[in-house]
């Protein structure tokens, strides 16, 4: 299963999963230098970063702002 981390409320990351249901996850079951917009990774029972969907993600969120607004966003 895959969590997008969506913030970071003190010792919790508010994620979302990958139907759409928002969960806490406790800071420290995740890899320390977590941060917001990572995609996670559950399997057997650890939280991995999955690297290459966050870098697909924050390209397609690049992609969007720059037609939305219609300049760079660099």
């Amino acid at each position: 299963m895959r969590f997008t981390v969506d913030r970071i409320e003190g010792a919790l990351a508010v994620c979302e999963d990958s139907e759409g249901t928002m969960i806490n996850i406790d800071l420290k079951k995740l890899p320390p230098d977590v941060k917001s917009g990572d995609v996670m990774a559950f399997r057997d029972g650890r939280f991995t970063k999955d690297i290459a969907a966050t870098s697909e993600r924050r390209a397609e969120i690049s992609a969007l702002q720059k037609k939305l607004l219609g300049k760079s966003t660099d």
